[in-house]
This record gives C-alpha cells, sequence and structure tokens, in this order.
C-alpha cells in the first residue's frame, strides 16, 4: 500500500490540530483527521482532580485509512506532531473538545501539554512506552456526564481533529518501514490466534453460496488492482470464506459490523474502488444478511452492533450520501 506523510501547511491558517475528542476506540475523512480506532489510551485517571493523561499524536506511526477508491497508511514526522503542538496552543484551541468526533463538548480542557523528549520522560510514571517526540497532554474534565462515561469506560483515549496537507512517500523512512513490518507481523498473529481459536470454539459453515461467490469475486477483483485493497486480515479472511471454512461467533460478529458500515462505499458498478473489493471480500450484501441473521438466531445481536448513530445521536430519517440512502444522525436535545 501507499504510504502519505500529513504534515502542516505553513501558508494555510486552519492547517494544524483543532480539537482533541475523547473516544471509545482512540478514522480519516479526506485531509479533514480524526483519528480512532488508534491505541492512544488514556494512560491515568486522576479521580480527586478529574484529569486525563495520555498521547495525543504518536510521532512515525503508520495509521491505515481506507476511501472509496484506494486504501493507504498515513503517519505524521516528529517535526509535525511538535508543530501540531505548538499551534494547538497558539491558536487557543485548548477548550476546544468533542465526543466521538461529533458531539462538541463544553467542560473539558487540555491544562498541560509536552513532548517526550528522553527515556525519562514523566509519561514513563505511569507505564506508558511511548515513543522519543510523542505529544502527551493532560485534560481537566469539568463535565459531569463525561466523567461518568471515562468513569464507566465508555471513553478510553484522546483522538485529534485537524486539517493536514498530504504527501506521497516513494521512500519511505526506517522507523515506517519498520512499523508497517510490524502491522504485518501483528495481523499473522492474529490469525494464528483465529485459526487456533476456531479449533476449539463453536464455529459456522453454514453461510450461503452467495458469501462464498463474493469472496471469490472480491479476490479476483484485487487481483486485478495488484492486491491494493484490504488488509492482509481482510485478505486471509476472505480467502477462508470463499473456501467455507468455519467461523467464529467473534469474527461473524466483526463481519456484521463491517459490513454494516461500510455498505455506503460499495457501488457494484465500479468494480476497481476499494470500498467495493473490500466489501466483497467479507461476503458482500448476502454477508450482511447471513452474519445477522445468526446473530440473532444465536441471540448475540448487541445493542451497540444495531444501532445507526453514536451515542448522543439519534436517528431522524435518512440522507443521501456519495448517492446512497444513509442514516441522517443528529444530536439529541
Amino acid at each position: 500500500m501507499d504510504i502519505v506523510e500529513l504534515f502542516i501547511d505553513e501558508n494555510d491558517e486552519v492547517s494544524g490540530v483543532e480539537a482533541v475528542s475523547v473516544v471509545e476506540n482512540p478514522a480519516i475523512e479526506e485531509n479533514f483527521i480524526a483519528l480512532k480506532n488508534q491505541e492512544f489510551k488514556f494512560a491515568e485517571i486522576d479521580k480527586e482532580k478529574r484529569i486525563l493523561l495520555g498521547p495525543a499524536l504518536i510521532p512515525n506511526k503508520p495509521i491505515y485509512r481506507q476511501t472509496k477508491d484506494s486504501e493507504y497508511y498515513i503517519y505524521f514526522s516528529q517535526a509535525t506532531v511538535r508543530k501540531a503542538s505548538e499551534l494547538f496552543f497558539i491558536r487557543g484551541n485548548q477548550n476546544n473538545s468533542t465526543l466521538e468526533h461529533q458531539l462538541e463538548l463544553k467542560g473539558l480542557t487540555t491544562v498541560e501539554s509536552w513532548i517526550v523528549e528522553s527515556e525519562q520522560d514523566k509519561s514513563r510514571m505511569y507505564d506508558l512506552n511511548v515513543p522519543i517526540g510523542t505529544w502527551m497532554i493532560s485534560v481537566k474534565v469539568n463535565n459531569d456526564k463525561v466523567w461518568q462515561q471515562v468513569k464507566a469506560g465508555e471513553v478510553k483515549g484522546f483522538s485529534i481533529e485537524g486539517f493536514f496537507a498530504e504527501k506521497l512517500e516513494t521512500r519511505p523512512n526506517e522507523p515506517i518501514k519498520d512499523d508497517l513490518s510490524k502491522i504485518e507481523d501483528e495481523y499473522l498473529v492474529e490469525e494464528l490466534k483465529e485459526l487456533l481459536e476456531e479449533q476449539k470454539l463453536e464455529s459456522f459453515s453454514d453461510y450461503p453460496s452467495g458469501v462464498k461467490n463474493n469472496a471469490k469475486r472480491g479476490i479476483e477483483l484485487n487481483e486485478k488492482v495488484n492486491n491494493k485493497c484490504a488488509t492482509q486480515v481482510g485478505k486471509v479472511r476472505a480467502q477462508q470464506l470463499a473456501q467455507g471454512k468455519p467461523i467464529t461467533t467473534e469474527t461473524i460478529k466483526r463481519m456484521f459490523s463491517y459490513l454494516s458500515r461500510a455498505r455506503e462505499d460499495y457501488d457494484e458498478n465500479d468494480t476497481k474502488a476499494c470500498g467495493t473489493i473490500s466489501y466483497l471480500l467479507w461476503g458482500g450484501k448476502a454477508g450482511l444478511r447471513w452474519a445477522g441473521s445468526k446473530l440473532k438466531e444465536l441471540d448475540l445481536m448487541e445493542e451497540d452492533l444495531k444501532k445507526p448513530c453514536y451515542d448522543g445521536y439519534e436517528m431522524i430519517g435518512f440522507k443521501m450520501k456519495n448517492g446512497k440512502k444513509v442514516p441522517n444522525c443528529v444530536p439529541i436535545k
């Protein structure tokens, strides 16, 4: 996959970090960056002072990104991380915060900010083994509702929001290549664990031929674009579905969750788009129907899998996005 460096455009007044979001799973849309699903977890919760501490940005950390037409990794250099931390305060954004990158919050203030300079950094006091150059922050929480969500484990980490320019890396630096190798290794380890679990746990292979055919179709289409689409896990999962192998209930949950969220990126008329290919690799529409039916049959259709909107939002009809009808989620008043 391509590797893209994100950087701050000195000539763009809005380039940089605009806000800090508190999220359950510390995603990216075009040049607007909302980093979720990253391992930026709160390291310390001071129950007396209501202080949250953790990383805001980690340099040279490859972050997977998927658009309708492509998949690639983005990263921030040490220089960009430092510049972002400086501009965040210079522009007076320390009171800007959101919940899950959607709901604007009041009562959260970034009160401390620093760059990790050495192995003796105070972040080590909180068992945070973050690399040199990481941007650390402490946030004061004067919002009772958010604090209750923190204590309940509903929000677990920081995630940044902002605008950045992009530059395609033709020769990625060594830290990036090393981290990408680690990611690939983690994928393989995860798949080995899955295969071992499927030997011991209850598994199912009664999905219809439509699921198998969609996976095969996705594999064929991906080969035509030099296998640039999907993560290694997605590719292995497609081979498993195409061969009719059994999958565990946890895999079925992930299958349903992914296909529910990604269906707006699927376009049956655009067979070169990564959104279409990745959707087929996971079984496509037939996979979504089967996974939903199987979870209901097993009484495993959890409420969070069925919700069309984030907490704090409600669905008011539908709207059109990329030519498709999707839930219209608005803040609950």
